[in-house]
């Protein structure tokens, strides 16, 4: 019996079958079938050409969807289906992904959750908004009641791979032509779900105007959609929630979309109204602004009044697009009379705000502040600035504010504590009594601050007066070593106070536990005994995107079986297509990008390949081997500006090419006594600081005002225990 059946259905649509056809025979797979609901002659020709590496089941013109979907099922062997529509892709090896990681899946789990590309006619491979939301599902197999996150998801059913028990089980409710409704029946319907968080999908999308216009039932249909579904989540109130949540944004968009007739849009605002009425959560609460507005108007079905509202929001928006330059003066004049009013209120010394990487999430030495903050000043109330698109992925029960918004601008004015590990902007005001804390994300080896000066790649777009501006506001700053304290001095001239207490997000490195490095080797997938290479490389100025350095397919094929390769991409990239699409081979390539935090991976990687990156710093605290790998040194020191020779000065062997690279990684000289010789003056210069208590000396001398003389003393790096290795945790 095959591990997977690969169900291939639907009409040859723009020849796209052909491509997937090809892709999936090129390096046919033992533990794979493929079978072919081939609807239409171009489709069944197309398919027969693949034979006999395919099985072809014709189908008549005009089958649809469902109808092709079930037919391919009951001709499938597999213990597990993947349903790919005809008209979609597979990037290269992710059905070999997909095989692996559903052969070691227990038998309770029933849905394989997949990332995916998303592709038009304007262009291929856009990254879907899934990404995060897998990486945090992590490989555990889960309960949707304790994860209804998930539902949030986009619905296609050719990123769910379903258990070929569970699909003949609940065949009659997975088969309908509304692909969304089948796939989100199937997380309703499944007991456990696991996620793959690599891109195994491509969801091409024809081009709009090519399409029939939809019916007045399939606008419709919508509604009904949401209806069948809830009755499905009725018994199950976090999942209920989040799924109503869901019907109303949907409907709403629908609505506003504008492409029904006047008929036909007052019947479905209707039928949106009542349920949205009738299916509401006991005690739920609508949102805020204008989104709740939009959803009260819906409630009471109040089709001419939110009408009005469209208009009105029509001409707003049309006075914006054309008279932008007075939009900008605007809304600068409008946030400037909030914030003004908010700093004439008193500051709070319960309140502070964090920050970090220009308002992506929790992170960084912030995130490992506001953790020790909890535990020894509790009475001090932390939030978080997070840009709308990383609100939805907040720990439970984070508060936060929006950039721009109201609250936003009201706890930046009143706050007591303002932490950010980059800058705020220029607009806020540094209040006498409030305290910033600029905790910075790395140790300096390429030029900073002021130092980018000299260096055009580097210092294009900066406006350096305005830069100042923002480190006058700094009152400390926290540092890992001599070598950054100086730095920071050199390129941010002002007067703050070095707190050279260490990173705190490194105290990790030194608190961790076996217990901790087993259980985020097991959420990777990574197998005891095995080695895992964290390949972590930097942004370079010079370069628009991510050039790969290496051939990541050759070195994990070179590394061979007992080595897995996580592969993290710099943060500047999130959300842009990764090279490494295509290479991720469960438990030999693993695309990282959008794990967090990367203290973690560290906790996980036996060692560490990186190029001029700063992590290069904070893994050296767990004492494992550092290779670098220096291809592009002299352009990279040309180019950005370095404050000290890498090559001469490096925490372990130097690799200048691929082979060298390889050479060292398959012989012992990664860990070899040079390597450990070099590794050890490396982490007395650089972890000068670092113990695992720098949290806990930035809160009690910046939040509970302790002087210097009282806090832990730093330990010195000879009686320090870092982590224990993977090795050792096993």
């Amino acid at each position: 019996m095959p591990e997977l059946s690969v169900i291939v259905h639907g009409p040859n649509t723009q020849d796209h079958l052909t491509g997937l056809l090809d892709s999936l025979t090129a390096r046919p797979l033992p533990d794979t079938e493929v079978v072919v609901a081939a609807v239409g002659d171009w489709a069944r020709e197309t398919a027969r050409r693949h034979a006999p590496h395919v099985q072809v089941l014709p189908l008549p013109d005009g089958t649809s969807d469902a109808t092709a979907r079930a037919a391919g099922a009951a001709r499938a062997a597999g213990r597990w289906l993947h349903f790919v529509r005809a008209k979609d892709g597979l990037p290269p090896d992710s059905t070999r992904t997909v095989a692996e990681r559903v052969a070691e899946l227990p038998g309770t789990v029933d849905v394989l959750l997949l990332d995916h590309l998303r592709s038009t006619w304007r262009g291929s491979g856009l990254p879907s908004a899934d990404g995060p939301l897998l990486a945090r599902a992590g490989r555990a197999d889960l309960a949707l009641d304790d994860s209804a996150y998930l539902l949030r998801l986009t619905p296609l059913l050719g990123t769910r791979v379903l258990r070929a028990g569970f699909w003949r089980a609940h065949e009659d409710r997975l088969t309908t032509d509304d692909e969304p409704r089948a796939a989100l029946a199937a997380l309703l319907l499944a007991d456990r779900v696991a996620a793959l968080p690599h891109i195994a999908h491509e969801d091409r999308r024809p081009r709009p105007a090519a399409l029939p216009p939809l019916t007045p039932a399939q606008h419709y249909a919508l509604v009904d959609r949401y209806e069948s579904l809830l009755d499905l989540a009725r018994e199950r109130p976090a999942v209920y929630t989040v799924l109503y949540e869901i019907m109303v944004r949907d409907c709403l968009r629908a609505f506003t979309r504008g492409d029904m007739p006047e008929d036909v849009a007052r019947e479905f605002f209707h039928r949106a109204s009542v349920a949205a009425l009738r299916r509401r959560p006991e005690g739920h609460r609508r949102p805020a602004g204008l989104e709740g507005v939009r959803r009260s108007l819906l409630e009471e079905g109040a089709y001419g009044k939110y009408r009005a509202f469209q208009t009105a929001n029509r001409a707003r928006r049309t006075v914006r697009s054309t008279v932008r330059t007075g939009r900008r003066r605007l809304g600068a004049q409008v946030r400037d009379l909030q914030y003004r009013r908010a700093l004439h209120r008193p500051v709070d010394p319960r309140l502070a705000v964090f920050a970090a990487y220009w308002n992506r999430g929790v992170a960084c030495n912030p995130a490992a502040i506001a953790a020790k903050l909890a535990e020894l000043a509790p009475h001090i109330h932390p939030v978080w600035v997070v840009t709308g698109e990383n609100a939805a992925l907040l720990p439970p029960g984070t508060d936060h504010v929006v950039p721009g918004t109201r609250r936003y601008w009201e706890v930046l004015a009143t706050a007591k504590y303002l932490v950010n590990n980059v800058n705020f902007p220029n607009a806020v005001v540094k209040r006498p009594d409030a305290v910033h804390l600029q905790t910075h994300h790395g140790t300096p080896l390429k030029r900073m601050g002021v130092d980018q000066m000299p260096f055009p790649a580097a210092a294009q777009g900066l406006d350096f007066d305005a830069l100042l501006e923002r480190v006058d506001k700094w009152d400390f700053s926290v540092s890992a070593n001599s070598h950054t304290t100086r730095m920071w001095e050199r390129a941010y001239p002002s007067r703050f106070v070095s707190l050279d207490y260490g990173y705190p997000r490194n105290d990790v490195y030194y608190t961790a536990g076996a217990d901790d490095i087993r259980a985020v080797r097991a959420r990777l997938g990574i197998a005891p005994g095995r080695r895992a290479v964290l390949y972590a490389p930097t942004h370079r100025d010079y370069e628009a995107g991510w050039t790969p350095r290496l051939d990541l397919a050759a070195l994990a094929e070179r590394l061979g079986e007992d080595t897995v390769l996580l592969v993290r991409g710099h943060y500047f990239y999130d959300g842009a297509a990764s090279p490494v699409t295509g290479l991720r081979r469960s438990g030999r390539i693993v695309d990282v990008s959008s794990y967090d935090p990367v203290e973690e991976l560290c906790l996980a990687a036996d060692a560490l390949v990186t190029d001029y990156s700063s992590i290069m710093f904070d893994y050296a605290n767990l004492d494992r081997p550092i290779v670098v790998h220096a291809d592009d040194w002299e352009t990279y020191r040309t180019t950005r500006g370095v404050y000290f020779d890498l090559m001469a000065e490096a925490p372990g062997p130097v690799a200048r090419t691929q082979d060298e690279l390889t050479g060292i990684l398959t012989t012992d000289a990664w860990r070899d006594d040079s390597a450990a010789k070099a590794r050890a003056v490396f982490r007395r210069r650089f972890c000068e600081y670092d113990d695992g208590r720098a949290a806990e000396r930035v809160v009690r001398r910046v939040f509970l005002g302790q002087d210097e003389a009282s806090l832990p003393p730093v330990l010195p790096i000879e009686e320090r225990t870092p982590a224990p290795t993977p090795e050792e945790a096993s």
